[in-house]
């Protein structure tokens, strides 16, 4: 089951008029993949927030395209499913912090001080990264694949691999 935040909970801006100009009130939720959601009118579809304005109806009623949701995105988007990069000109969907990529591309949505991230989790391997896709982690499937992904090799050396 998806959870639902009540307005003002966790630093969540969801639901009511004011959340979303012009339509009837956007909720937070959390995905099946601990992720920030986007809760659909039938109150039992949670979207990922970067499938909202994607140009694909997702939602039954496909309220995750609507025109005043989409006509001038980040700024016509709710608040929790924006997250702002080091650039300020540039922003990401909120789903897509702390995901293991640079989505930012200056590393903003992975590392302090713009984002707090939890350490790397099982499938993955800590090391300064070479490869530009990724920030502080690599997926551990590139360990021991003849390639240097870890500026101090550590990914051909010192992980155990997948």
């Amino acid at each position: 089951m998806n959870k639902v935040f009540p307005q003002g909970e966790n630093d969540y801006t969801a639901a009511g008029p004011k959340a979303h100009p012009g339509g009837e009130g956007v909720q937070a939720c959390i995905t099946l993949t601990n992720r920030t959601g986007f809760l659909c009118h039938d109150q039992r579809s949670c979207i990922p927030a970067s499938g909202v304005c994607d140009g694909v109806r997702t939602c039954t009623h496909g309220e995750d395209e609507d025109e005043s949701l989409c006509r001038d995105v980040p700024q016509s988007l709710p608040r929790f499913l924006v997250a702002h990069c080091g650039d300020p000109a540039s922003w990401i969907y909120s789903d897509q912090k702390c995901d293991g990529t640079n989505n930012c591309g200056d590393c903003s949505d992975e590392l302090s001080p713009v984002t707090v991230c939890p350490p790397c989790g099982p499938g993955w391997w800590h090391c300064p990264s070479t490869f530009f896709k990724y920030c502080d982690c690599i997926p551990r499937r590139l360990c021991r694949d003849h390639v240097q992904h870890c500026s101090d090799w550590s990914d051909e050396y010192a992980c155990p691999g997948p």
